[in-house]
């Protein structure tokens, strides 16, 4: 059962210390699960042969801190730092901290509105040594995060609760929901998963793994059918069996942008004729990317109504200043960052504690 109308992933991805770990091993299958087929809508089929991870459940181990994963945007800061403490305050300084911004992929217009503040703040007097610079920055990318609403949201009432995922193909978005699912299942949530990214038939065998371990319902479509159909059978299937959670994969990629974003804005439209609510789209970004996830972002949240972010690869990237860019400049919320490959490694964004793991 639900405790309240809103459901913070702090707790249902155990940010108490104690989360599900899952080692995943690739391996081919041969044989793929078909139900009844759906309407064939125009579409380039992908024929790559189809690699499917193996699930494995080891012991149960702690979460990581973003302080122990984000150390190579961390490293921008740090070596900035080091470099500007112990002189004194000059144009130098500004230029290092303003390339440190932009490396990290905070973006030109941020980086402009964090500094000018300071550099006023220099010249009257009220900050005067490195240290100081350094920890009012620290207050100003901090009060950038500051207001977003980051709970996912399971409101709804004697229907199902429905989080579609969007992104493009490569993201880590299916691996995503088989994270979510089995850490949602494992605190009692009962949840059904459908495939809905029938243009790429690795999709669906790789997330039918994910509901078979997790113990997830589990439905898809015929290879190149309609997706927005599997969407709505999932959501009907979900309320006839009083399920809690629908996880809804979606298409990365089409003939061509537009025709992805009209497919995605058709399964959004049948998703809400379904007995379900639809009360979170989540976007998944590829933290590697920088500032082409920010473009990502304006995309795909101009289609479908993107509610929060789900940052991946956070732990191998040096531009995790991404995060600013994204909520400053599109208001969308990150909710989830990923730092690695376990389901306890897709952890609630905590905006204060990224910003302190950059300035320590």
């Amino acid at each position: 059962m639900l405790a309240s109308a809103t459901t913070n992933i702090a707790i249902a991805l155990g940010t108490s210390g104690v989360g599900v770990a899952i080692l995943v091993v690739l391996r081919s299958r041969s044989k793929r699960t078909r139900v009844s087929a759906s309407p064939v809508v125009e579409t380039v089929v992908d024929k790559s042969p189809v690699v499917v991870p193996e699930v494995v459940v080891p012991e149960v181990t702690v979460a990581p801190s973003v302080r122990e994963k984000a150390g190579r945007t961390r490293s921008l800061f740090a070596s900035a730092f080091q470099s500007i403490r112990g002189r004194s305050i000059d144009a130098a300084t500004w230029d290092e901290l303003e390339e440190t911004l932009l490396l990290a992929d905070i973006g030109i217009g941020l980086a402009t509105r964090l500094l000018d503040p300071l550099r006023d703040a220099v010249k009257d007097g009220s900050l005067r040594s490195p240290d100081e610079v350094i920890a009012a920055l620290r207050d100003g990318m901090t009060a950038q995060l500051a207001t977003s609403d980051r709970s996912l949201h399971l409101d709804a009432v004697g229907s199902p609760n429905v989080w579609l995922f969007v992104g493009v193909n490569g993201v880590g978005k299916t691996t995503t929901i088989g994270k979510i699912a089995t850490v949602q299942a494992a605190q009692g949530t009962t949840v059904l998963m459908a495939a809905g990214d029938t243009f790429r038939a690795a999709a669906a065998e790789q997330l039918q793994v994910w509901a078979e371990r997790s113990g997830a319902a589990f439905v898809r479509g015929a290879e190149g059918g309609d997706p927005a159909s599997v969407i709505f059978d999932g959501i009907q299937s979900a309320a006839a069996k009083g399920i809690q959670l629908v996880l809804g994969d979606t298409a990365g990629r089409l003939q061509n942008k537009s025709n992805l974003m009209e497919e995605l804005k058709k399964v959004r439209r049948v998703a809400d004729k379904a007995e379900g609510v639809v009360n979170e789209v989540l976007l998944v970004i590829d933290a590697t990317t920088g500032q082409n996830g920010l473009a990502q972002a304006r995309e795909f949240a101009a289609a479908t109504d993107v509610t929060g972010i789900v940052l991946t690869k956070l732990d191998g990237s040096a531009k995790g200043g991404i995060v600013f860019a994204i909520e400053t400049e599109l208001g969308i919320p990150v909710k989830l960052v990923g730092l690695g490959e376990t389901a306890v490694d897709l952890i609630a964004f905590d905006p204060s504690e990224f910003v302190s793991a950059l300035f320590e």
